[in-house]
Order: C-alpha cells, then structure tokens, then sequence
C-alpha cells in the first residue's frame, strides 16, 4: 500500500520502504471533468481500509475475497471498492492471470486496474477511475427543503451576584 500511495502522491518510490508503524496521512487534489476530487489516504498498519494485492501471488488473492466480504458487510452501501493488482511488473513468478482478477472484480462491481508502483504503471489511472465512480456533487443548494439552517439561539441576559 504504502508504495502505491508514495508513487501518486510524490511520484517516487523507494525500493526500501520501511512497513508502515502507526500510520501516516497524506492527500492529493485530482481534477476529474470540471471537479476536483481531493483523496484523502491513510496508509494504516494492521487497519486496512486500503488493501493491496500482489496478483503475482494466489494465496493474497484468496485473501482479498474475505476483505471485500467485509467491506461488503460493515461498509457503506455507495462504497467504491478499487482493487489495485500491484507488482504486475513481475511477470515470471505470476500466479494470479489478469483476466481471473478482472472477471472477479466485474462479479462483485468494483474496479480492477493491474499497476507497478516500482514502473509507475497504471498508478493514476487507479485514481482517476475510483473519481470517475464518485457520484457528482452538484455547486447548487438542493431543492425540496433537504438542507437545514443554522440559527444562533438568544443570550440569556446576563445575571451578577450583586
């Protein structure tokens, strides 16, 4: 994850990455049609929001199937699930094809995009679909009385001792 989210925000990676510890915030604007998707990442240790799969390797591709079930369960209903397929730069030691991963992700709606943060392959592409999935906000106050407004409540007049 963390090489994923360096590569999109500075464009650089580091080979020696240390694993995250705690956990570390960083944002990014994109423009995306004529808004501006401001993302927000948390790149956690242990409390994975964000999941990354390294399709090379069957065993995390099992293991994505529990974490979407549980996205699925504990998640809102709008949730834009994006399943990123790192390190697909690794051809030779590939387990997982690209089409099992695509058709898996077709079954459950989410996004499949193969990416190497190391090559910066596919990285904003990532990004910019999750945007694409984002339903638009419209600029204008919305009609039929759903706002709310926000009314200061009088002073009490005030009391001394004496």
């Amino acid at each position: 994850k963390s090489s994923i989210v360096w590569r999109f925000v500075e464009d650089s990676f580091d080979p020696n990455i240390n694993p995250t510890i705690g956990a570390s915030f960083m944002t990014k604007t994109v423009q995306y049609q004529n808004e501006l998707h401001k993302f927000l990442i948390w790149d956690t240790a242990g409390q994975e929001r964000v999941i990354t799969v390294p399709f090379v390797f069957q065993e995390t591709f099992s293991t994505l199937k529990n974490w979407v079930k549980e996205l699925r369960q504990h998640g809102p209903p709008n949730i834009v699930v994006a399943i990123a397929g790192n390190k697909c730069d690794l051809i030779d030691v590939r387990e997982v094809m690209e089409r099992d991963a695509k058709d898996y992700a077709d079954s459950i709606h989410a996004i499949f995009v193969e990416t190497s943060a190391k090559n910066a392959i596919n990285i904003n592409e990532l990004f910019i679909e999750i945007s694409r999935r984002i339903p638009s906000t419209d600029a204008s106050p919305p009609s039929g009385g759903k706002g709310f407004k926000l009314r200061r409540q009088p002073s009490e007049p005030r009391r001394s001792c004496c």
